[in-house]
């Protein structure tokens, strides 16, 4: 199976338009892990200056809303506003005005505002990383500026496919009348369901050792996409694992959002990382990594993976 996309739908995943017009000639792809390679070839050596600004300022600042250009999908907004999500969920008045303020302040200097692939951090965590960044030389932050640009249309090319995937293995072949009367089914009972408010997969983490939550521990949630089905014990392959979203953990243990709050989840394999060297310098794990499966019949359900954690132990299991 090959898909095959327009350039509105690569405009939604990155707001230049030579990256998206050189993209769908080369659509369509074969799978999105085709698709990866040719939207970094292209947004690194075929997009210009002047296409990488554009693309910058088709992104709305943290806490801002942002119109539809005309001839522009609202796609890309509603993508945004969910990859934003923690950072709104974790903001306060006055963090928001000091975002602001800061942003007025980096874009003086740079001329672009701030860059960001924003998907499960916390509004502290992006005021940090937007302070720390101010202090690099101009030429050193647009290179940077890019290529968190590209880590955002890698993630929303991930959602692009993934939406043509699930129409895909959802086309009836039935007659018209029966096929109607499954849709009209499927319609009531999806209205008849319960709206999700927390992402799929949740997380926190205890420090055991201390008793008590392991706060500031970095962590990424990651989808298996490899060629094969699923990755085999004691093979790698480069490429195979999509980042969906990275987070600290606040002062409870829990982590920021890894995901958008979808009412189902993709079936597949998950990998959850904790960063345990960063937090626990000097013990015996420079990381940890949770695998786990989410089978089809599993795609409404809730998988809060928790880790239980100590500089020469750890253990987890699946929570409610």
């Amino acid at each position: 199976m090959e898909f095959a996309f327009d350039e509105k739908d690569f405009l939604a995943c990155c707001g230049s338009t030579r990256f998206a017009a050189e993209m769908a000639r080369a659509s369509p792809f074969p799978s999105f892990q085709a698709a990866v390679p040719a939207a970094r070839d292209i947004w690194f050596n075929r997009v210009d200056v002047s296409g990488w600004l554009e693309a910058f300022s088709a992104h709305p600042q943290i806490g801002e809303t942002k119109s539809v250009a005309p001839g522009r999908s609202d796609t890309s907004a509603q993508w945004s506003k969910g990859e934003q999500s923690t950072a709104l969920a974790t903001a306060t008045g006055s963090s928001l005005q000091e975002l602001s303020d800061w942003n007025v302040r980096y874009k003086r200097k740079f001329g672009f505002i701030f860059i960001i692939c924003a998907s499960g951090r916390t509004s502290p965590e992006i005021l940090a990383e937007l302070k720390r960044r101010y202090s690099n030389r101009p030429i050193e932050e647009f290179q940077i500026a890019a290529e968190e640009q590209m880590k955002v249309t890698e993630l929303r090319l991930a959602k692009l496919f993934s939406a043509k995937e699930h129409m895909a293995s959802t086309v009836d072949q039935r007659p018209a009348g029966l096929a109607k009367k499954a849709e009209e089914v499927s319609s009531n009972k999806t209205s008849q369901s319960a709206t999700r408010t927390r992402p799929p997969i949740t997380t926190h983490v205890l420090d055991v050792s201390q008793g008590c939550p392991a706060s500031g521990m970095e962590v990424c949630l990651e989808m298996w996409r490899g060629n094969k089905p699923r990755p085999l014990f004691g093979e790698a392959e480069v490429g195979g694992w999509i980042l969906q979203g990275v987070s600290s953990t606040d002062k409870d243990g829990r982590s920021g959002q890894l995901m958008d709050i979808i009412n189902e989840i993709n079936p597949g394999i998950y990998r959850i990382s904790f960063n345990t060297s960063k937090y626990c310098p000097g013990g015996f794990f420079p990381y940890v990594s949770i695998i786990f499966e989410i089978a089809e019949t599993q795609k409404r359900e809730h998988f809060h993976v928790p880790l239980l954690f100590s500089p020469f132990s750890f253990t987890t299991y699946r929570g409610s």
